[in-house]
C-alpha cells in the first residue's frame, strides 16, 4: 500500500531518521504539537467560513452518537 507515493521501505527509513534525529521520548510531544496545530487550523477556517466553530470534545461526542443511531 502506498502512502504519498512512498512504499513501506521509503516509510520505514523516514520513520528511523526521525528516531535518530529526535529520540523516542521527544516524538509523542512532537506529534501532540501537530496534532493541536491542525485541530486549531481547522478551527480558524470553520471560524472564517462563517460556521459554527465546534468545540473538540463535544464534536467528538456528536460524531460518536450519530455513529450508534
Amino acid at each position: 500500500m502506498l502512502a504519498f507515493g512512498m512504499g513501506p521501505t521509503e516509510l520505514t527509513l523516514i520513520v528511523l531518521a526521525l528516531l535518530l534525529l529526535f529520540g523516542g521520548k521527544k516524538i509523542p510531544e512532537l506529534a501532540k504539537g501537530l496534532g493541536s496545530g491542525i485541530r486549531e487550523f481547522q478551527h480558524g477556517l470553520k471560524e472564517s467560513q462563517g460556521g459554527k466553530p465546534d468545540s473538540g470534545k463535544d464534536a467528538l461526542e456528536a460524531d460518536d452518537s450519530k455513529d450508534n443511531s
